[in-house]
């Protein structure tokens, strides 16, 4: 079966580029990368919103649904000035791979909607929300596709939108939307099942490579949500935890920070920068330090060209979404370095999402200790089969993990008989 020979106006550039390298190492046919190349299903939205003063403003908005081949789409919802809809791509194609990965039965999606939620009100925030999942609620369901939580969205949020979602469909619906407050059946342990998950990956990796881990040095830039709860658990676990940063800027101590302290600040609302501990340092500064491990744990393509040459961590834990650039990624790899990445390294997130569905799906209510035992099952799992791939490939961590979930969404392609491929691979 050929691919056709007109372009699609919506392929995913980004993608592309990822799977032309798969595609060197395992063979996919034209009609397997044209599949993939591209979303299933995009969606672009303008919401009028009348503000607090009375005018209207217009807030572009997107949803992708990337591939829903081994199940209803899956990703999450943010809000930021900075949404377009080639990031939206990229990231929905991401988070099918992810899913692949971890071996959840869902398919990736992505959305967002381009606004500074700094600049709105509480009640601006709440009606932009709510007028979001108004347009948007024919295309999503339990079954269909499940926001959650990213970039600038929290539970409070996921809990206006299922509110609105009930309220239009007029039925209980709370599996349509993870990441939710406890009250409206979010999962136990979901505010840090993100982070958790990335610390289980690096734990299961040093075990791996024979490393002892008290004393390991590690920086990470990024002290939101992720970040915050990725330095309380590794420093749990014996790790230096040397520097930290926010948006603004970091600290650094090479002889550890006292990370207890400076959660308990930042809890009260304080930078990370205010707190009398270590010296100043830059985000750009951090990424260069001479530590273990470098842990970018805030925006994408921080470590790019520019910088990578400096950057003298031997392992990279990626807990943001796509902090490395491709050039940069196949410079450290030449290195020598080791990339953890994101899409095993910060999958906790929607792991446990897939979690909370199951149990709205079923009226359950599993405990902590049952949620992050399941967690660390799965993350264990996928890192075993990216080293098994990656040992059997002679490849990076990264291109297993592609290859992995590539197999994994083509294989439910073809059962589908959406494609045939010859003898379960592709061929040039």
């Amino acid at each position: 079966m050929e691919a056709p020979q007109e372009k699609s106006e919506v392929v995913c550039e980004v993608c592309r580029v990822h799977l032309s390298k798969i595609a060197q190492v395992k063979r996919l046919t034209d009609m397997e990368l044209f599949i993939l190349n591209q979303p299933k299903r995009v969606i672009n939205i303008n919401i009028p919103l009348i503000m607090d003063d009375g005018s209207v403003r217009m807030f572009t908005s997107y949803r992708v649904q990337y591939n829903d081949a081994r199940g209803p789409t899956k990703g999450g919802l943010r809000f930021s000035p900075s949404v377009n809809m080639e990031e939206v791509k990229e990231l929905a194609f991401l988070m099918a791979l992810k899913c692949a990965l971890v071996d959840l039965p869902f398919g990736g999606a992505k959305g967002g909607i381009k606004v500074d939620p700094k600049e709105l009100s509480k009640s601006e925030l709440q009606r932009l929300s709510r007028a979001y999942m108004r347009e948007y609620s024919d295309f999503l369901g339990e079954h269909k596709d499940i926001p959650a939580p990213d970039v600038n969205t929290n539970a409070e949020i996921m809990g206006w939108m299922l509110d609105e979602y009930e309220k239009v469909k007029g039925v209980k619906a709370p599996g349509v939307i993870t990441g939710k407050p406890l009250s409206l059946g979010g999962s136990e342990g979901r505010l840090y099942s993100t982070s958790l998950g990335g610390a289980i990956t690096l734990r299961h990796y040093m075990k791996i490579a024979k490393r002892k881990e008290n004393g390991v040095t590690v920086a990470i830039q990024g002290f939101g949500n992720v970040g915050s709860h990725l330095a309380g658990f590794l420093s749990e676990y014996g790790y230096k935890v040397v520097a930290v940063s926010d948006s603004k800027s970091g600290i650094y101590e090479p002889k550890g920070l006292d990370v207890k302290k400076i959660l308990s600040e930042t809890a009260k609302g304080k930078k990370v920068h205010e707190s009398h501990s270590g010296k100043k340092v830059s985000n750009e500064e951090l990424l260069e330090l001479p530590v273990d491990i470098l842990v970018p744990a805030a925006v994408e393509d921080v470590i790019n060209s520019k910088n990578m040459k400096s950057i003298k961590a031997k392992v990279i834990l990626e807990m943001a979404n796509g902090p490395v650039t491709v050039e940069a990624d196949e410079y450290l790899e030449k290195k020598g370095a080791v990339v953890l990445p994101d899409i095993l390294a910060n999958s906790g997130g929607v792991i446990v999402s897939y979690f909370e569905w199951v149990q709205n799906l079923s009226n359950e209510h599993w405990s902590e200790a049952k949620v992050n035992r399941k967690l660390e099952e799965y993350m264990r799992k996928a890192f075993d089969d990216m080293q098994r791939v990656a040992k059997e490939e002679k490849v990076s961590y990264r291109k297993a993990c592609y290859i992995l979930a590539v197999q994994r969404i083509l294989e439910a392609e073809e059962a589908h008989g959406r494609i045939k491929r010859k003898n379960g691979k592709g061929k040039k």
